[in-house]
């Protein structure tokens, strides 16, 4: 199957592995509404090609994802603000259901992470179904300091619940090496070897027929789904709705708006880098 033409991400076939690459480096592959549809198009793509076996994300240039596009051009910009307390839910349960569609592809996603992997990036790697980093990686949700709650939650799935507090508690960080300590990644390795990894790795599962795959997948997801996955992406996207009336996330949208995202930013981690 040709591989068809993307405006934010570029895919190669290997073998039995399709790579997909997030493709905005200039912006540190930031999610605007153009790149998070593509993902998800180019991941079901390979998933209906029938011939690919697994499928690997990654991005070009210096990180992997710097989370969700809040500073995007004017031509890039078609987010239309809710009305309602209600369209702010539904406009966030809306990532869940997105993300959602890279938990359910039939065979195995797996994030190859370098660089940041920050707020949405991190939304997008953990719905994957295997996470490799770089040890110099960072992976967190420091909005949580600012601007709400992550709107999708699969941070309990993966690190359990006091690693999942003390991460979405303080907005922290951690590189690579802590993640795959604490089970938020399979493992993390050199930077330098990072893509070696992945390739072996995927490669490696690839070696089981497509239709095993789909099934050992499966059980496992719907062990997950047993536990409240789906659920607790409307929970989460609930709260982080409520999150947003706080009037600290008032102050700091403020911010954003009279001294752009990077100043803001600096602003606020300040006094956490002590």
């Amino acid at each position: 199957m040709a591989n068809r033409e993307y405006e934010t991400v570029t895919t190669e076939r290997i073998g039995y592995v399709e790579r997909i690459t997030l493709n905005r480096p200039e912006k540190r592959n930031a999610l605007n509404t153009t790149l998070q549809r593509e993902i998800v198009e180019a991941v079901q793509d390979a998933e209906r090609d029938g011939e690919a076996r697994v499928v690997v994300l990654r991005g070009a240039g210096p990180s992997f994802c710097a989370g969700y596009d809040i500073n995007p051009t004017k031509e890039e910009r078609e987010y239309v603000a809710p009305r309602t307390v209600e369209e702010h839910v539904t406009l966030t349960a809306s990532y869940g259901q997105l993300w959602g569609q890279i938990w359910n592809c039939r065979i195995p996603v797996i994030a190859q992470v370098h660089g940041y992997c920050i707020a949405g990036g991190s939304d997008l790697a953990l719905h994957c179904d295997l996470v490799l980093m770089a040890d110099d990686a960072q992976i967190g949700f420091p909005p949580v300091r600012s601007m709400g709650s992550p709107p999708t939650h699969m941070w309990l799935y993966h690190a359990g619940v006091q690693q999942s507090k003390r991460l979405l508690l303080t907005g922290d960080t951690i590189s690579g090496e802590e993640a795959a300590r604490i089970g938020l990644a399979l493992e993390s390795v050199p930077a330098d070897q990072l893509e070696a990894r992945v390739m072996e790795l995927a490669e490696h599962i690839a070696e089981i027929p497509h239709d095993l795959l789909v099934y050992n997948k499966r059980i496992v997801n719907l062990g997950v789904d047993m536990m409240g996955r789906n659920q607790m992406q409307m929970v989460a996207a609930m709260n982080d709705t409520l999150a947003h009336l706080a009037p600290e996330v008032q102050e700091y949208s403020k911010a954003l708006r009279e001294k752009g995202v990077a100043a803001a930013a600096r602003e606020r981690d300040a006094r956490f880098d002590k």
